[in-house]
């Protein structure tokens, strides 16, 4: 496997791996990173879809991107994913998966025609004072110090941040800027989380800095991502034939281990209770997902608090079994052992009459009922004591959603604080008392509040106890390769694999855990997508450095007069001109 850019290799197609049809896949998971793996066996590799069995868990594909109706509690949405023109192994993907929506187009070409006609962006990106703006008014307030902290850990080795907290690298003047509020509330970062981590972020979206502080950078589906993108590829993979095994959990793996060959030589699982198991040979490509951000997921309804589960977690438990059986098959603990670092809770609040969304247009300032863009990203109650934030995404949100119903998608990231109104930590709040948090915050009178937050609401709270585990401060080795030294027939996908360069919490990265994994256990002659390379990029760096400025010049060293002759020196050369074309120079 290599990686590649440009068309040439974009719009080649592999030739058909010798001896592919004498193969059988098996995917421990039916999650993204599964379900894209398998897709590009049978696109890339040829492989016959009879020959591939997804095992999941959970009664439906999808894994984190999620999204239902839950009969008597209403519509659930546990998160949602921020997308961008650049997650190339995703929109490799998806531009062979067809529409369920339109006719002869792919499900890229869905997205792409309607982020071209209702792009994104925010009109009111953080509140303060119960609904009022806060006037952030895009500037990122990032001082000297500040603007060196993000230099010197841009500048820094991979090694220099291993097993570092954000709040080790990064100066108080830097945690105090609208520019960590924006990123800690948009990438659901905590001061405690991993510096390295923080690292990849600003090489992979140096490009995205600039539609950081309105979000014009990103893009969205129209309905929740689990109809949007899940089905259509679940309905493509069982056209071809894959076979989807529900309600199975996989507790073992067992390998044949010798210092220059590892192969993967048995699967174990249990499925509705009776016990079962599968022999491997060199033929038999195993898929591991390994690790879960939202295992032990619990809801509760409007008028139950989410569960805090630290029970149990098959998919941590069968990550610690084959961790044990190898050093390089990563070290689970680094992320799973530390569940008050790792937990935030989240809730879908479905509005049930008109109160409610006359708030929500005040604050984003268009009318939730368009069918367009409403929020255009989260809005950050920016003096919350949960950092509590919310979004409305295009409506209706789910293709079931009644016309006059608005979906809000709520979390907090401190769910063990005392709220504004309601007094009581997130973790201990039922769906309504949420609601009355959120509700005081988007500048309901008071008096208005409890009546408002029992009839014209339903929400539904959801604690996740792993769901920023991958954060965690770690070094290399924790997470096992993608495909291990010496590995003959299997690959750990999904977030806690390593793949160089790219950022954990995306689709992208579950995407391109599965293409990696098919592409080297095949063998195949294409190259993998390789990162968007704007940490590359002169301009895009230069455009960054401008915005993080907040657009104010570069001061350059010594008296006036060396200035002077300074800038004079840079104006004869392309560097003086694109200097000045980013506004870093004045243009006299």
């Amino acid at each position: 496997m290599y990686y590649s850019s440009g068309n040439y290799e974009a719009f080649a197609r592999p030739r058909k791996p010798e001896g592919v049809e004498d193969k059988t896949a098996w995917f421990v998971g039916a999650g993204l990173a599964s379900m894209s793996g398998a897709a590009f066996l049978i696109r890339d590799g040829r492989m016959p879809g009879n020959k591939i069995t997804l095992f999941e868990e959970l009664k439906l594909p999808g894994g984190a991107l999620d999204g239902i109706k839950e009969p008597k509690k209403g519509f659930v949405i546990r998160g949602g994913r921020e997308m961008e023109n650049h997650f190339e192994c995703l929109w490799d993907l998806f531009r062979s998966i067809p529409s369920m929506e339109l006719e002869d187009a792919s499900v890229l070409d869905e997205f792409y025609w309607l982020n071209k006609d209702d792009p994104n962006s925010s009109l009111q990106r953080a509140t303060v004072r119960r609904g009022e703006d806060a006037h952030t008014d895009g500037k990122f307030t990032l001082s000297d110090r500040a603007q060196k902290d993000v230099v010197k850990v841009f500048l820094a080795t991979r090694e220099e941040m291993e097993n570092k907290r954000i709040d080790e690298v990064f100066s108080k003047d830097f945690l105090e800027s609208n520019f960590w509020m924006y990123w800690r509330t948009m990438f659901a970062f905590e001061e405690w989380h991993s510096a390295l981590e923080m690292k990849l972020y600003l090489h992979r979206f140096i490009h995205h800095i600039g539609g950081l502080p309105d979000f014009s950078a990103l893009k969205f589906t129209k309905y929740n991502q689990y109809e949007s993108l899940v089905l259509p590829l679940y309905r493509w993979l069982l056209d071809q034939g894959v076979t989807f095994r529900f309600d199975t959990t996989v507790t073992d793996v067992d390998f044949d281990l010798t210092a220059d060959r590892k192969q993967a030589t048995r699967l174990h699982w249990v499925s509705e209770g009776d016990v079962g198991g599968i022999d491997l040979g060199p033929d038999d490509l195993l898929f591991m997902t390994i690790g879960s951000l939202t295992e032990n997921s619990d809801e509760g309804d409007h008028h139950t608090p989410a569960k805090l589960d630290e029970g149990p977690a098959p998919a941590w438990d069968l990550w610690r079994k084959i961790s044990a059986k190898d050093p390089a098959f990563g070290r689970p603990e680094v992320f799973a052992g530390d569940i008050s670092k790792t937990k935030w809770e989240s809730a879908t609040v479905t509005t049930l009459d008109e109160r409610i969304p006359r708030y929500i247009q005040k604050i984003c300032k268009r009318d939730p009922f368009s069918g367009k863009v409403v929020t255009g990203g989260i809005v950050t109650v920016r003096d919350s004591s949960w950092l509590m934030s919310w979004t409305v995404n295009r409506q209706p949100h789910f293709k079931q959603q009644p016309k006059d119903q608005i979906v809000v998608w709520v979390y907090s990231l401190f769910v063990d604080v005392p709220g504004d109104y309601v007094k009581k930590t997130m973790q201990e709040c039922a769906g309504e008392e949420i609601t009355q948090e959120w509700l005081y915050h988007l500048g309901v009178p008071e008096a208005e509040i409890p009546e408002m937050a029992a009839s014209a609401a339903k929400t539904v709270p959801c604690m996740m106890p792993y769901v920023t585990a991958f954060f965690m401060p770690r070094q290399a080795g924790d997470r096992p390769d993608v495909v291990p030294e010496n590995s003959v027939n299997f690959a750990f996908i999904g977030q806690f694999s390593e793949t160089s360069r790219d950022c954990i919490f995306t689709t992208e990265y579950s995407v391109r855990t599965g293409m990696e994994a098919a592409y080297r256990l095949l063998d195949l002659e294409r190259g993998v997508p390789e990162v968007f390379n704007s940490t590359y990029d002169i301009r895009k760096l230069l455009a960054a450095t401008s915005r993080l400025r907040d657009g104010k010049e570069l001061r350059l060293p010594g008296p006036s007069l060396v200035r002077k002759k300074l800038t004079a020196k840079l104006d004869s050369t392309e560097i003086g001109e694109m200097l000045k074309e980013y506004e870093l120079l004045p243009d006299e």
